[in-house]
């Protein structure tokens, strides 16, 4: 990946614009539709769902996780368990390409009606996504009701320096770009295999529409070797 084409990327977040990732071979082995949380409109959740068709999820800055109490949904199914034994059976200990999952709880925005419409979906991205880049973290239980349509997971502390899933890549992204640090992603799947979309079809969809594509490892480098880009900082005082 050369530089411009890092470029362009972070051109199209701070546009409001998808790019696509494909992590890697030794991982999932996934392409997924990235775009800022806070630009998010009912077109880009129907472009997501006719022609990505995975899991429509929020990714959030761990800092912003931390700031608003979100937890990682295997904490809430531990602390649950001595209620609900079988919680503690369902622990996902075997995930075959990571150590921990980046689920938390899902919602909708207090104003949505069924919360899985299009408008509904895209209301409650862009808005925790505002709330948050407002600092209004107080308003997280005012505004949100859980459960929802919005699947929220959490960025690994330290994000791609401990882990490198789309969650990680996706906020690294946008801190890189200097947008809000909330995301979306969404697997791009292959409805004739069954299977995930394979990179080079990506690719081919990327340049019949006009997207960015990236590796996900050399996202990872360019992070990590340079201390230039921005990174989240909160304002707690």
């Amino acid at each position: 990946m050369n530089q411009e084409n890092l470029e362009k990327a972070f051109e199209a977040l701070r546009n409001g614009k998808f790019i696509l990732v494909y992590d890697n071979d030794d991982r999932e082995g996934e392409v997924d539709m990235i775009i800022a949380s806070e630009f998010v409109t009912p077109k880009d959740i129907a472009t997501m769902r006719d022609y990505a068709g995975g899991l429509i999820c929020n990714c959030i800055h761990p800092l912003y996780c931390d700031a608003i109490n979100l937890p990682f949904m295997n904490e809430i199914m531990k602390a649950a368990s001595e209620t609900y034994p079988v919680l503690s059976t369902l622990a996902p200990t075997d995930i075959p390409y990571d150590e921990r999952s980046s689920f938390s709880i899902w919602v909708n925005h207090r104003k949505s009606f069924t919360g899985i419409t299009d408008h509904d979906r895209s209301m409650t991205i862009k808005e925790l996504a505002i709330m948050l880049k407002e600092e209004r973290f107080d308003d997280f239980g005012k505004t949100f009701r859980s459960p929802g349509h919005v699947c929220l997971l959490r960025g690994a502390e330290g994000l791609l320096a401990n882990r490198s899933g789309h969650t990680e890549i996706g906020i690294a992204m946008c801190e890189m770009a200097g947008v809000t640090p909330v995301c979306v992603v969404c697997e791009m799947m292959d409805s004739e295999t069954g299977q995930a979309t394979s990179f080079e079809d990506a690719k081919k969809y990327a340049e019949e529409n006009d997207l960015v594509i990236l590796k996900g490892d050399d996202i990872i480098k360019a992070y990590l070797e340079n201390e230039d880009y921005s990174r989240l900082s909160l304002n707690m005082g």
